[in-house]
Formats: structure tokens, C-alpha cells, sequence
């Protein structure tokens, strides 16, 4: 069994180059959504190795998902990487603070996604 990645983003052509990234690791099967309350949805719907989101999204963000993340003990641990366009240092701290394990700016490069996501699961 692979990897399951769970990309969350309100842009498809972003959340596509992330799983074009993420099929250099090998075996990766990407799960998409569209926004925090589909991710939630989706998380407890099968279990996931990481999930990349964005920050800004309708319905809920990606701070509101990192938390619900945190606060669930069944996911509680699961790698979080944040890809967004807030590149101030207050947003990248209020991310980690709510238990982001990496932050990554776009435009990010497909090889800043592979190299936060092996160093998450090879911990």
C-alpha cells in the first residue's frame, strides 16, 4: 500500500500540480477537495499518511481544518504541510502554532512539495 495524500484546495489547477508532485514519490494516491468542510468530510472517510492544504478557502480555511485536525485523536498526528499565498511571517506562525508541520509559499516548486513531504514521513 502506498501513500495517500489529501490535497485540499479551492484551486483544481493547484491542487493539480500538487498531486503531479507528489506522483514522483511512487506509489501515491491523491484525494482531492475543494475546501476544509470537503476535507473533513473526506478524512473521515479513509485514512490518510499527509494532508497538504491551502489557508484560503470558502466554507472553512485552512487554519479552521488544521485545528479540527489537532483536536481529533484519531487524526491528531497526521502531517499537515500548508501551501499558500500568505507569505507574512505572523500567518506561517499563527500555521505551526495550530500544529502545521511545514509552510510552503506560492508559487511553490514541485520539488519544495517533495521535499516537505519525505522529510514529514520519514521522521
Amino acid at each position: 500500500m502506498g501513500l495517500r495524500a489529501l490535497v485540499v484546495d479551492d484551486s483544481l489547477p493547484l491542487r493539480r500540480s500538487v498531486m503531479y508532485a507528489l506522483q514522483r514519490l511512487g506509489d501515491v494516491v491523491c484525494i482531492e477537495a475543494g475546501d476544509g468542510a470537503e476535507a473533513i468530510k473526506k478524512l473521515g472517510s479513509g485514512a490518510f499518511d499527509i494532508v497538504l492544504t491551502d489557508i484560503n478557502m470558502p466554507l472553512l480555511d485552512g487554519l479552521k481544518l488544521i485545528s479540527h485536525i489537532r483536536a481529533d485523536p484519531g487524526i491528531a498526528k497526521l502531517p499537515i504541510v500548508v501551501i499558500t499565498t500568505e507569505a507574512a511571517e505572523a500567518d506561517k506562525q499563527r500555521a505551526l502554532k495550530l500544529g502545521a508541520d511545514a509552510y510552503l509559499v506560492k508559487p511553490v516548486k514541485a520539488q519544495d512539495v517533495l521535499d516537505a513531504v519525505t522529510k514529514l514521513l520519514n521522521r
